[in-house]
């Protein structure tokens, strides 16, 4: 067996892969055009674009130049040459395959060494990356591949190695005796180098050469046997790629677009040039040859003729272009239609069902979760100890709080605010009720609002606002309270032009009965609450205009550290307390700056706050604190309620209010002293004893007697922490 230009030349094999080349393209489709050459030697196809006289390729890249009527050559451009490669196959799916050389390194027992590079030269093209691998074969062998990438170069290599024959495993190149490597994407220009190791001494009994070359992966399965020796050249896929015109978006205004009727340009980023290229394919539903028309190009597949199709024994098949249609029997269409109308029913019939199942599911699952959010159970518990007393807050659910107010109807909204708002409800017995709907949540503070709303829930004072219960099934608690017909201290004073001047006698009564509600707040009850909020929109009145103190408790929290008084403060611009801009703090005495407030608009009727009164008179307060301190009190006190008889008293309420409202906290009266002596005013007003000089142990026995809590006790008022979970503006 020879070695170099005696080297074993296998021509079998060869023959074997283009065999199996031309085989794997038989569905193709490879229509030369009409009149022209339709092989040459062992090329048996030779499809449009391509061709081997004039008139029967597309452009000069296309020619295939047929040597002696049996060699088919075509050529790349090669700087001021060119580079000729035997064709053995073309595809019309952008890949034409030439045959390459294998470069060898040889160390036959003779002596003569045979060592060469071997070179594919072709041109702008690119040798195709997921056709080919760079092959090494060998033992104690390497290889090297060169080539350039967009201008720059690039190099791999590849080592193969084995020490018996035995070892090598067929089909197999993963190192031992065979070595494959994936090319990159847009080489070109390559060149080959195989290498041997200690030129092959320690397995020269049965091997003497090494071999490197780029084949075409599916032309190529590794046998031990080609360590003996292998062909000259392999088949090597070149993408090819129409050029000159761009790609697809440039292209279709050329001229010579090369794509004909019922084919698509399909874009090519590996095409020759850096322009880039395009290849046609047939519509979905055709085939042929793209580049050919007048009938010889992309045709309509007979779907129904080939059998190539769904339509089943309930139908026939009717061909169109490009597609086919099924055409339902009579009587089948009518079983169809009415089982289709019929699953469709039953389809929607089972998802309605399904997803109210899950919606109903999920709703369930989410007033769990938001019950136990809001601390249910430990309401619950504590509600269990307290079981008997009549004062025990009820837990409502979600739909009665809905049907109570006709789904949170807005024509059932009697107040609002910046946190939150307030319904007007029926409950089932046809109570009326107030439901206050919060817009903000502080899961921190669940444990107190629990405490608090077990505790609050069982105040009994005659003058504030019962808390029914709540609801903890929606993301934040609903608060349900007695419902007080006869609206706000505020709307009485302000907005009700045509109604009747409330008498002296009568705002006295609501004073003394406010500073009495929130006296007991402050000291009667066993855990001091601070309302914070007090203002004659929230001093709500019935019938027969009795006192009912609203939004204190259950929905403000003090707490003692600034951090959150900073953020959770709640306060109305006119009645909120000086002194916390400087101390931050919000104490008891802030209370009684506010209802100085409330009584100096008892007193003169007129808003805490308005712009549309001269710039002195804005500020009810300071205007009101200059008249007083001019001695023209009555120049500010509304008209109607002033008479000889009851001056005096005016000029005491006034200064009980100037005593409120006094800028350092500390110097204020306590709200008892005040509501003390608002009670004094009032029965000395109605004569009630000969003695002015009131009994302060026997008046403050008056004051308290309505704040005890249904179960004989003195309520025992939790902390008023409630504006940390639930916080309201008053909502009126």
């Amino acid at each position: 067996m020879g070695f170099g230009g005696t080297c074993l030349r296998l021509v079998v094999v060869q023959l074997l892969l283009l065999m199996v080349a031309n085989a794997s393209l038989t569905t193709d489709y490879q229509i030369p055009k009409p009149g022209c050459r339709t092989e040459c030697g062992e090329l048996k196809s030779i499809p449009y674009p391509f061709g081997t006289e004039p008139g029967c390729f597309l452009n000069k890249d296309f020619l295939i130049d047929c040597i002696n009527n049996s060699i088919p050559l075509i050529s790349f451009p090669a700087g001021n040459a060119s580079s000729s490669l035997i064709v053995t196959n073309i595809s019309m799916e952008g890949q034409i395959q030439v045959q390459s050389f294998v470069s060898e390194d040889c160390y036959p027992k003779t002596g003569e060494i045979n060592i060469n590079w071997t070179s594919l030269l072709v041109g702008e093209s690119t040798i195709s990356d997921t056709k080919n691998k760079f092959t090494v074969i060998g033992c104690g062998s390497y290889g090297y591949l060169r080539g350039k990438i967009d201008g720059k170069s690039y190099s791999a290599g590849c080592m193969s190695t084995c020490e018996r024959i035995d070892d090598v495993p067929n089909g197999s190149c993963s190192g031992f005796g065979c070595c494959q490597i994936g090319i990159p994407k847009d080489l070109k220009q390559i060149r080959v180098k195989a290498y041997s190791f200690a030129k092959q001494e320690n397995v020269s009994y049965f091997h003497l050469c090494s071999y490197a070359f780029v084949i075409e992966d599916s032309q190529f399965h590794f046998s031990s046997s080609n360590l003996s020796g292998i062909t000259e050249t392999v088949p090597t896929a070149v993408d090819w790629a129409i050029t000159g015109q761009g790609k697809c978006e440039e292209a279709i205004n050329d001229p010579s677009y090369a794509c004909k009727e019922n084919s698509v340009c399909d874009d090519q980023t590996t095409a020759t040039n850096n322009t880039g290229g395009y290849l046609c394919k047939c519509l979905r539903g055709y085939q042929g040859n793209p580049y050919l028309s007048h009938g010889i190009g992309c045709q309509d597949i007979d779907e129904c003729k080939l059998g190539n199709h769904t339509c089943g024994e309930e139908a026939h098949c009717e061909n169109i272009q490009g597609s086919y249609r099924c055409i339902p029997n009579q009587f089948v269409t009518k079983i169809v239609v009415a089982g289709l109308g019929l699953g469709f029913v039953m389809l929607l019939v089972l998802s309605s069902w399904i997803y109210f199942m899950l919606r109903n599911r999920r709703l369930i699952k989410l007033k769990e979760k938001f019950f136990q959010q809001n601390g249910g159970f430990l309401l619950q518990q504590q509600l269990s100890k307290r079981s008997g007393t009549c004062g025990t807050a009820r837990i409502f659910n979600a739909e009665e709080l809905q049907k109570a107010t006709n789904n949170f109807d807005e024509k059932r909204i009697i107040g609002s605010g910046g946190y939150g708002t307030v319904y007007k409800g029926f409950l089932i017995d046809n109570n009326p009720v107030a439901i206050k709907k919060s817009k903000i949540v502080d899961q921190s503070q669940i444990e107190q609002f629990i405490n608090e709303v077990t505790v609050l829930s069982q105040i009994n004072h005659r003058n504030v606002v019962k808390l029914l219960g709540c609801c903890l099934e929606t993301e934040v608690p609903l608060l349900v309270y007695e419902y007080i017909t006869n609206g706000t201290l505020f709307d009485h004073i302000h907005n009700n032009d045509n109604a009747p001047t409330i008498p002296w006698e009568t705002r006295l009564r609501i004073a003394a009965e406010t500073a009495g509600v929130l006296s007991y707040l402050h000291s009667a009850a066993a855990t001091p609450i601070i309302h914070r909020d007090v203002k004659s929109s929230n001093i709500l009145l019935d019938d027969n205009f009795i006192v009912k103190v609203s939004d204190f408790g259950a929905s403000k929290l003090v707490p003692m550290d600034v951090t959150q008084l900073s953020t959770m403060v709640q306060g109305t611009l006119g009645y909120l307390d000086p002194e916390y801009l400087h101390t931050s703090q919000l104490t008891e005495k802030s209370d009684v700056y506010s209802f100085g407030v409330v009584l100096v608009e008892l007193m003169t009727g007129r808003k805490v706050v308005s712009f549309d009164r001269p710039e002195q008179e804005r500020s009810l307060v300071i205007y009101f604190l200059f008249l007083l301190k001019q001695s023209s009190l009555f120049e500010i006190l509304e008209n109607g309620i002033v008479n000889d008889d009851n001056k005096e008293q005016m000029r005491e309420v006034a200064e009980l209010a100037r005593r409120c409202l006094i800028v350092k906290g500390e110097e204020r009266p306590t709200m008892k002293e005040v509501a003390m002596e608002l009670e004094g005013l009032r029965r000395m007003n109605k004569h009630l004893w000969d003695n002015v000089e009131v009994n302060i142990e026997e008046t403050e026995h008056l004051l308290f007697e309505t704040s005890i809590a249904c179960d004989g006790s003195n309520s025992n008022v939790a902390h008023d922490s409630m504006i940390a979970l639930v916080a309201f503006d008053g909502g009126r």
